[in-house]
């Protein structure tokens, strides 16, 4: 009969200490991850109120997305709001532009990326994030309200993810804004027929999502949504995204 091998590698096995090797680098790098939030934590206190808006890179200046994005920047920056972007080229540039250009701070939350992102010029506040996921918390934890531009997949990622905490109650209801609703039609249509039919969302879901095309009526959309509340969230929706 044979002897099975033992279970348990002995400490000098190969392979458990590539294994123990790469244990000690993943803790060690929770430490820098730590160090993220605790950075930008330190450096984005004083912002509010904020909005989100998010758009696609690879807009160029001559597109009318970018110069709708400009606007609806300006008009948020100079109604009060801090307006935040990804800081990157295209619509989170445009967005930069018009609030550098308003009365409220301009705000970058870059990303180290291998291609793609370089950060714009027009920030009054710019911090650069190494991990998505960093990013992403302080983007939900600063903002207000969420207004998406046009976008590809790094766009559709934050419309979905702020629709997530928002239906789970992780975080308040805020102002989910999209802009544009003949780019967005066939998304919403798939929603409410696909989604919705097929019980993967409630039927009420959907009304979570506005779809707006006037830059003003945007400005307007965030204000009518906190007119009976104010902007600061309430000890206990504090206490909820403290969950994140």
């Amino acid at each position: 009969m044979a002897i099975n091998a033992p279970k348990v590698p002995k400490p000098s096995d190969p392979q458990l200490v590539r294994r123990s090797q790469h244990s000690a680098r993943e803790a060690w790098r929770m430490f820098e991850i730590i160090a993220e939030f605790v950075t930008a934590t330190e450096r984005l206190p004083a912002m509010h109120p904020a909005v989100a808006i998010f758009g696609s890179a690879r807009i160029s200046p001559e597109h009318p997305y970018y110069g709708l994005a400009e606007d609806i920047g300006r008009r948020l920056s100079d109604a009060g709001f801090s307006v935040i972007s990804g800081g990157g080229p295209g619509i989170m540039e445009a967005v930069n532009k018009g609030a550098y250009a308003g009365t409220s701070p301009s705000v970058g939350l870059n990303i180290q990326l291998p291609h793609e992102q370089g950060g714009n010029a027009f920030q009054d506040i710019s911090h650069t994030f190494r991990h998505f996921f960093a990013r992403k918390v302080m983007f939900v934890k600063h903002s207000c309200a969420f207004v998406m531009m046009p976008g590809g997949f790094g766009t559709l990622d934050e419309l979905a993810e702020v629709l997530t905490l928002v239906q789970t109650k992780k975080i308040r209801r805020v102002p989910i804004i999209l802009v544009n609703s003949g780019f967005w039609a066939g998304l919403l249509d798939w929603m409410k027929g696909q989604l919705v039919r097929d019980g993967m969302i409630g039927a009420q879901d959907p009304d979570l999502i506005q779809v707006i095309d006037d830059p003003q009526k945007v400005v307007d959309a965030i204000f009518d949504h906190y007119h009976s509340r104010g902007f600061e969230p309430s000890p206990a929706e504090r206490e909820a995204e403290l969950a994140l």
